[in-house]
């Protein structure tokens, strides 16, 4: 489950397109970032996605991505141009196509290497969609099978592609949309495939094009229902909308933590067995399986482009840190982190923090989350500083803010032990020690 958002010019405090999400994948399925450079390639050259061999173009784009550690596309990323695209699984009437083909994460990554706007961007997955449709696995312990939905933006514009199968809508943005593991587009769209009304009226879907509701007719209701996608899709446009005019990366990061929306009490992440959040904590049980694992921001301009990263689980306690293509990435996050605990990884290090303020989230977290926010605040006040500096000095500040958030977290961990542990739903206790042992972490933690 994950959830994906935007905010043009229109809307925010300066006048920068915002973009927003979270990757909600399983808890032991790291998250990494890297950057992959721009490349010229050979006539005929090919290229292996995660299943899919397809045509290479001649020259592809440089890309930050932002990925579960064995997919070779992302759940989110941008490019060289300040493109920026993030996927949601949505759940449909059209069958599953189980054989390995593309996924959505691939086709996040094709268009990002081969897309100067978000228009052509859209326009890129639309046509691989229609050439090589989409399918195959897209878990990680537990098979899992979805189409995909897509919000794409660059400085200008943003859009909205919503799939099932080989069919398609897509959805210019006007000022605030925000997507989460359900259809949204209804009975208007700016573009859509052919056939799209007509196979649903020859399906029973609905009775005419008159009656024609993209997501009431394609969407597979039990799947998205217990997603919780309504509610969550909800939560992150009211908390945009109440800043409409005032929206700045910090709201980002705010909408990326809750864990409840306007007006709704906040849940203990402990309690329940179904129900989700934006900021998702995992649980027992198949709907509560997901958990937040990676978290990114973008600010886009004309002119620059700063993405915002947490490569770490649970934005509520990550710290977001900033990033340019051009300018690259600290040299430590070049050891790509697997599905088992490895302290040398950006990843696993901060899951010994996050695993421990799970034994008494309320009180533990409570030690150093006013330092992360100060400590972000100083981020955000130099990078708006250095953002038109040389690509040495925006990588000197990107590895700093990497290395004082790596030596504040173990700080805060010394803190965190301090505070007694608290006694946990049974149920809950038992899905993180599961967790905890497939992740060779049960001696990690202390």
């Amino acid at each position: 489950m994950c959830d994906t958002m935007v905010a043009l010019g229109n809307v925010t405090a300066d006048g920068s397109v915002l973009f927003a999400k979270n990757s909600d994948r399983e808890p032991n399925e790291a998250h990494e970032v890297v950057i992959v450079p721009s490349a010229d390639h050979p006539v005929g050259s090919r290229v292996k996605c995660t299943y899919l061999e397809i045509p290479q173009v001649s020259h592809t784009y440089a890309v930050l991505l932002a990925k579960p550690f064995w997919i070779w596309g992302a759940e989110m990323g941008a490019n060289e141009h300040g493109v920026v695209i993030g996927n949601e699984a949505v759940f449909t009437r059209v069958p599953y196509q189980k054989e390995k083909g593309l996924i959505g994460m691939d086709f996040i990554r094709l268009a990002l290497e081969r897309s100067r706007s978000a228009e052509e961007a859209l326009h890129c997955i639309i046509n691989l969609l229609e050439e090589y449709g989409q399918g195959g696995n897209c878990g990680f312990r537990h098979r899992m099978f979805y189409h995909n939905s897509f919000i794409l933006a660059d400085a200008k514009e943003a859009w909205v592609l919503e799939t099932a199968g080989k069919f398609w809508a897509a959805e210019k943005v006007k000022d605030i949309r925000t997507i989460s593991n359900g259809l949204t587009i209804g009975q208007t769209w700016d573009m859509a495939s052919t056939g799209l009304v007509e196979h649903a009226i020859k399906q029973g879907w609905c009775q005419s094009k008159s009656d024609f509701h993209f997501a009431r007719c394609y969407s597979d209701r039990v799947y998205t229902r217990f997603s919780d996608a309504r509610r969550r899709q909800k939560c992150s446009a009211d908390l945009l909308s109440l800043q409409r005019g005032k929206i700045t990366e910090k709201t980002m990061f705010q909408i990326l933590r809750s864990h409840a929306g306007i007006g709704e009490e906040e849940r203990r992440i402990d309690r329940g067995l179904t129900g989700s959040e934006v900021c998702m904590h995992a649980g027992f049980g198949p709907i509560r399986g997901s958990q937040s694992v990676g978290s990114m921001v973008s600010r886009l301009t004309p002119n620059s482009a700063t993405h915002w990263v947490t490569g770490t689980s649970a934005p509520c306690l990550s710290i977001f840190k900033p990033v340019w293509i051009d300018s690259g990435l600290p040299e430590d996050l070049i050891d790509h982190p697997q599905g088992v605990f490895d302290e040398s990884t950006l990843f696993w290090k901060h899951e010994i923090l996050h695993r421990a303020v799970l034994k008494n989230y309320p009180e533990r977290s409570r030690v150093f989350l006013v330092k992360r926010n100060e400590m972000e605040e100083e981020f955000l006040r130099q990078e708006a500083k250095k953002r038109f500096q040389s690509e040495i000095e925006r990588r000197a500040f990107t590895d700093e803010c990497f290395e004082k958030s790596q030596d504040a977290e173990e700080h805060w961990l010394k803190d965190v032990l301090k505070v007694p542990e608290k006694r946990l739903d049974f149920f809950y206790h038992l899905a993180w020690k599961q967790f905890n042992q497939e992740g060779e972490m049960s001696s990690r933690i202390p």
